[in-house]
């Protein structure tokens, strides 16, 4: 079958970096669904785990990244009780796992959800990791009601224009009724939050808490950070209200002041999607029920769909061109491939 891979970890300007493949067809495990992949979408740990290591690492096997397809089951394992052949699924993953930039992918069941009836498979690719994160997030790390009990309440969102600020803006906006705060540093970015939902937008090229004051905000509920948390944790420890809570997925390159929040009795959380699947938590069916939350939600056009370019075929040019795109640090929404040729 057709796959995108690598042996060594390069610069994405190598050629290298990523290279077409044909790999072996994989055969479903006990709990594993073999799902046809039609379309996946790109993210920051793509780029992560394929970056360079310092030390040259060479794989004796190609590495398959990718996490976050739409595809239809094409085999079931012998203890699947979910899901049959022909059903049209969505999912991020196992980062434990061979990734879904191949024809077909072996994914258990538990991680995986039913595709909305009312999306193609590049809208629904473009769902999976962003939705998990921001559910989590939101209403698991810190604690959100997802029915509302916190309406009024107040979210800042550092980075609202990705594609996890993206589906987090509307889940707050739409389930957690809060009044939601998105940065953005481009005309085109900051329209793009508001029509996510965000009710005010300020800009995270300047120190967040003095951007807050000049809207009138002296500080917030609860703060979910997407980007840079070194350089933003200090105005989120000023930001923050007392008892607050505080949620990044961003992994700090040194040490945070963690003492900062103390005075505040604030709360400082992690939030990392692949937990579940990493750890074979006993609750990893969790995300089979988020997703299908979340597919509800678009049928019933409370939520939309984040898909903000679409590239036509995958292939390993595509998907360079792609991981040059989010690295670059200026994309809005998701970016999906779709078809294999």
């Amino acid at each position: 079958m057709k796959a995108v891979g690598l042996f060594q970890y390069l610069p994405i300007d190598n050629q290298e970096s990523l290279l077409d493949l044909q790999i072996d067809k994989p055969h479903p495990g006990p709990r594993d669904l073999l799902v046809s992949v039609k379309a996946i979408a790109v993210n920051p740990v793509d780029t992560k785990v394929r970056a360079p290591k310092g030390e040259p690492v060479t794989e004796t096997t190609p590495k398959i990244l990718g996490w976050d397809a739409a595809g239809e089951v094409a085999a079931v394992g012998s203890e699947v009780e979910h899901y049959k052949v022909g059903d049209r699924v969505f999912y991020a993953g196992d980062i434990t796992r061979p990734g879904c930039n191949s024809e077909y992918q072996l994914i258990d069941e538990r991680i995986v959800g039913t595709m909305p009836r009312t999306q193609d498979f590049q809208a629904a690719a473009a769902l999976p990791l962003t939705s998990l994160t921001a559910w989590e997030a939101l209403f698991e790390r810190l604690g959100i009601s997802p029915t509302g009990e916190d309406a009024g309440k107040s979210l800042l969102i550092i980075g609202g224009a990705g594609g996890v600020g993206s589906i987090a803006i509307q889940l707050a906006r739409k389930l957690g009724k809060l009044n939601v705060i998105a940065t953005a540093s481009r005309t085109k970015s900051s329209m793009w939050v508001k029509q996510m939902g965000a009710r005010h937008v300020v800009n995270h090229r300047n120190p967040i808490d003095g951007e807050l004051k000049d809207i009138g905000i002296d500080a917030v509920d609860f703060i979910l950070c997407l980007n840079n948390t070194d350089q933003h944790f200090p105005a989120m420890a000023n930001a923050i209200k007392p008892q607050g809570k505080i949620c990044t997925i961003v992994e700090n390159t040194a040490p945070l002041e963690i003492d900062l929040l103390k005075s505040k009795s604030a709360t400082f959380v992690w939030e990392f999607m692949f937990t579940r699947s990493m750890f074979q938590t006993d609750d990893m069916i969790r995300q089979q029920e988020i997703l299908n939350r979340i597919a509800e939600l678009i049928d019933q056009e409370n939520l939309i769909t984040t898909v903000g370019d679409t590239i036509e075929p995958i292939n390993a040019a595509n998907l360079r061109l792609a991981h040059q795109q989010l690295e670059a640090g200026r994309t809005i929404g998701k970016i999906v491939l779709a078809g294999w040729k």
